[in-house]
C-alpha cells in the first residue's frame, strides 16, 4: 500500500491552508474594527462584530472562542464612548448572546470530531488486518502492492489482496467484492482470512477456490436476504512455482493479468471462464487453471476493476494495457506509483471506484547476484 509523494504534497498542501483560515476570526474581528473606527457612525460596521465569535466556532476550542467575544465586546465599548449612538446595548447583548451559543457549538464540534477520530483509529487497525503490508519479496519474486479508496477519507472497502509464501510457491490473490459499505468489507475478510489457510494446505489452485467459494457462500447466508441480495466477488487467484518460468492463474470473473517486458504486453485471459464466487451454484463449479510463461525480469500487473474502469471527464476509459506498454520501470514500486499518478490525472483527480493492485517482478540473475553481495535488495 502506498502514500505517492503527490499525496504527501497535497495534505501539506491542505494542513497549511487549513492553518491560514485557523486565523480568519480575528482577521475578521481586525477588519470590522477598522472600519468601524474609519468609517462614519451612520454605517454602523460595529454591528458585524457579533460574526467574529460566530465563524470561530466553526473552528477554534471553546475558550478561545469565548475570550474572542469577550474581545468583540470590550471593542465595543470602546466604540461607544467615542460614539453614544451606536446602539450599544443591543450590539452588546447580540455579542453575549452570539459568543454562548458559539462556545456550545464549539464543544458540540470537537466532541464530534473526537469521535470521527476514534472511528479512523478502529478503521485504520482494521485495514491493518484486512490489508496487511506484503513483503517486498518472496521466494525470488518482487512484491508490491496499491490501494486508492474512492473517497479520500476512506480506509478500507471491498478491493483485496494478499500474496504469501508457501511450500507449492509465491500464491496471490485479488478480488473485489460486489457492493460497499460493511457488508462488502466483511466479505472481503472472510475471503482473505480462508485464503491465508487455503494457501498453506491445499496442493493445487483448484482446492483453494473452492473453499473459498464455501466461505463466501457461509458469509452471504449469514445477512438477511433483504440487506444482501447478491453477494459475491471476483477474484484471481495466482501461483508461481519455486524456480519456475511460469505462472499458474484461475480467474473466477476478474479482469485479466496484464505481463509486459521491453514494450511488449500479453493481456492474460483466461481460456475457460470461471465463475465468480458464490455463484457457482447458479453457473456451475468448473474452474479451469491456465499456466503461462513468466521469465525473469518481466513485469505482472493484477488489478481490480477500478483500475481498467477509471474514466476520464468525456468517459473514456484508462487504456490500461496501452499505458502498460509505455511503461519501463526497473522495479514494481515504480511501476505503481506511475500508474496512481496517471490514474488520478486521467480522472481529473477523482476516483470513482476503489483501486488495488499488485506488481510482480521474476528476480534476474543480476539481482540474485546483489542479494548474495549485500546489494541492498530487502527481503520480506
Amino acid at each position: 500500500m502506498i502514500t505517492s509523494a503527490r499525496s504527501w504534497r497535497h495534505r501539506l498542501a491542505y494542513s497549511g491552508r487549513w492553518e491560514a483560515a485557523r486565523l480568519s476570526p480575528l482577521v475578521v474581528t481586525v477588519l470590522i474594527a477598522a472600519l468601524a473606527f474609519s468609517t462614519p457612525r451612520e454605517i454602523a460596521f460595529s454591528r458585524l462584530l457579533p460574526a467574529a465569535p460566530a465563524l470561530a466556532a466553526a473552528m477554534w476550542p471553546v475558550l478561545p472562542t469565548m475570550l474572542l467575544g469577550a474581545f468583540c465586546l470590550a471593542l465595543m465599548l470602546v466604540l461607544s464612548l467615542f460614539h453614544t449612538d451606536l446602539g450599544t446595548p443591543y450590539t452588546s447583548g447580540a455579542i453575549i448572546a452570539v459568543t454562548l451559543a458559539a462556545a456550545y457549538g464549539s464543544h458540540v464540534r470537537l466532541q464530534r470530531e473526537e469521535m470521527l477520530f476514534q472511528v479512523r483509529l478502529v478503521a485504520d487497525a482494521a485495514q491493518k488486518v484486512l490489508l496487511r503490508p506484503l513483503p517486498r519479496h518472496i521466494g525470488g519474486v518482487e512484491i508490491e502492492s496499491l490501494y486508492l479508496a474512492a473517497q479520500e477519507q476512506a480506509r478500507i472497502g471491498g478491493d483485496f489482496y494478499e500474496a504469501i509464501g508457501t511450500p507449492y510457491g509465491v500464491r496471490l490473490l485479488i478480488g473485489d467484492v460486489r457492493g460497499k459499505g460493511l457488508s462488502a468489507v466483511g466479505a472481503a475478510s472472510a475471503v482473505i482470512s480462508c485464503f491465508r489457510e487455503a494457501a498453506y494446505d491445499e496442493a493445487d489452485l483448484q482446492g483453494i477456490v473452492h473453499r473459498l467459494e464455501t466461505t463466501v457462500t457461509r458469509h452471504s447466508a449469514a445477512f438477511p436476504v433483504q440487506d444482501q441480495p447478491e453477494h459475491f466477488a471476483t477474484a484471481l487467484l495466482a501461483e508461481i512455482p519455486h524456480g519456475g518460468g511460469r505462472i499458474r492463474l484461475l480467474n473466477c470473473g476478474h479482469p485479466p493479468p496484464l505481463i509486459a517486458h521491453c514494450g511488449k504486453v500479453r493481456v492474460l485471459e483466461p481460456s475457460v471462464p470461471s465463475p465468480p464466487l458464490n455463484l457457482a451454484g447458479l453457473i456451475g463449479d468448473r474452474y479451469w487453471v491456465d499456466v503461462v510463461a513468466f521469465a525473469p525480469g518481466e513485469q505482472l500487473l493484477l488489478y481490480t476493476d477500478g483500475v481498467s474502469e477509471t474514466r476520464d471527464p468525456t468517459g473514456r476509459f484508462f487504456p490500461l494495457p496501452d499505458w502498460m506498454g509505455r511503461q519501463d520501470p526497473e522495479h514494481p514500486r515504480e511501476l505503481l506509483d506511475q500508474l496512481h499518478r496517471d490514474l488520478l490525472r486521467h480522472s481529473g483527480g477523482r476516483l470513482d471506484d476503489d483501486i488495488a493492485a499488485l506488481a510482480l517482478r521474476r528476480s534476474t540473475a543480476q539481482d540474485r547476484g546483489a542479494v548474495g553481495t549485500g546489494g541492498g535488495v530487502v527481503g520480506g
